[in-house]
C-alpha cells in the first residue's frame, strides 16, 4: 500500500518541444513502412506525428499522477482490457473505460477498483485544423467527461488541449481558453457530469519550445501550472484513508 503524496506539476522540458518542433516546421512526414520519407506540409503534423506529439503529454500526466499515488509504477494497458494489468498501477496508453453512455478509451487511468482518474490529450495542429474542429473538439471532450461521470461520478476527469501558439488567432484563443475554463470547473461528485475536474490548454512555440500564456488571466485555471493542485486537491477528498492508500 502506497501512502499519498503531493502532485507536481504536469512539466514538459522545452528542448523536447523544441524538437517536434523541427518536425512541425519541416517538409518531411512520418515514413513509410519500407522507411522511405512522406513529404508533408509546412508548420503541421501529419496524423502519426500529432499522435506521437500527443504521447508527450500523456506520459508527463501519467508519471506525475504516478508520483501522488505514491511512485507506483506506470505500465502500459491492454487496449482492450476492463481491468488493469497490475493492482495498483497508473496506465498509459489506450484504456477501455465501460462508462455509462458508452464505452470509452482514454489515454490515462487509475483504476485500483473502476476509474478513480482519467485523462486524456488533445492536438490540433495548424490554423485550419483549430478554425475547423475546436468546437467539436470540446464536444468531445464534454462527451468523454459525462460518459464516466454517470456512472462514476468520483472519477476525477482531467483534459489537456495543446496547440501551437502561431497557428491560433487571438480570437479563437479568447474563445478556447474561456470554454475550457468552463469546461473544467467540476467542484464535486454532485456536479453536472460533463464538466471535468480539470482542463488545461498549452500553447507551445514550435521555434524553440518555449510555453506561452494560456489566458490573458493570470488566475485562470486553464494554465497548466494550476492543473495538478485541482487534480489533487479532488482526489484528496474522495479516497484519501481508502485502499490501496495507507493512512
Amino acid at each position: 500500500m502506497a501512502e499519498l503524496k503531493g502532485m507536481p506539476q504536469v512539466q514538459i522540458p522545452s528542448a523536447t518541444l523544441a524538437q517536434w518542433g523541427s518536425l512541425w516546421s519541416g517538409i518531411v512526414g512520418s515514413p513509410k513502412p519500407d522507411g522511405t520519407p512522406t513529404p508533408k506540409a509546412i508548420g503541421r503534423f501529419d496524423k502519426k506525428q500529432g499522435m506521437d506529439f500527443g504521447r508527450v503529454f500523456d506520459n508527463a500526466f501519467g508519471s506525475a499522477l504516478a508520483k501522488m499515488l505514491g511512485d507506483i509504477p506506470v505500465v502500459t494497458p491492454n487496449a482492450t482490457a476492463l481491468t488493469p494489468p497490475q493492482p495498483d498501477c497508473v496506465e498509459v496508453g489506450t484504456t477501455r473505460v465501460i462508462g455509462g453512455i458508452r464505452p470509452q478509451n482514454y489515454d490515462v487511468a487509475y483504476r485500483p477498483d473502476g476509474p478513480r482518474v482519467v485523462f486524456d490529450s488533445k492536438t490540433l495542429n495548424d490554423q485550419n485544423s483549430i478554425r475547423k474542429n475546436w468546437q467539436n473538439m470540446i464536444n468531445d471532450l464534454a462527451s468523454e467527461a459525462a460518459t464516466v461521470h454517470t456512472r462514476f461520478p468520483f472519477c476525477v476527469v482531467a483534459f489537456i488541449v495543446v496547440l501551437p501558439a502561431p497557428a491560433l488567432p487571438r480570437r479563437q484563443h479568447r474563445a478556447i481558453s474561456s470554454t475550457l475554463e468552463r469546461l473544467g470547473s467540476r467542484r464535486d461528485e454532485l456536479d453536472q457530469h460533463h464538466l471535468a475536474e480539470a482542463a488545461a490548454l498549452v500553447l507551445w512555440d514550435p521555434a524553440t519550445g518555449d510555453l506561452q500564456d494560456a489566458s490573458t488571466d493570470p488566475n485562470s485555471s486553464v494554465h497548466l501550472c494550476r492543473m495538478h493542485n485541482r487534480i489533487e486537491r479532488a482526489y484528496v477528498q474522495r479516497y484519501q484513508h481508502l485502499p490501496p492508500h495507507t493512512v
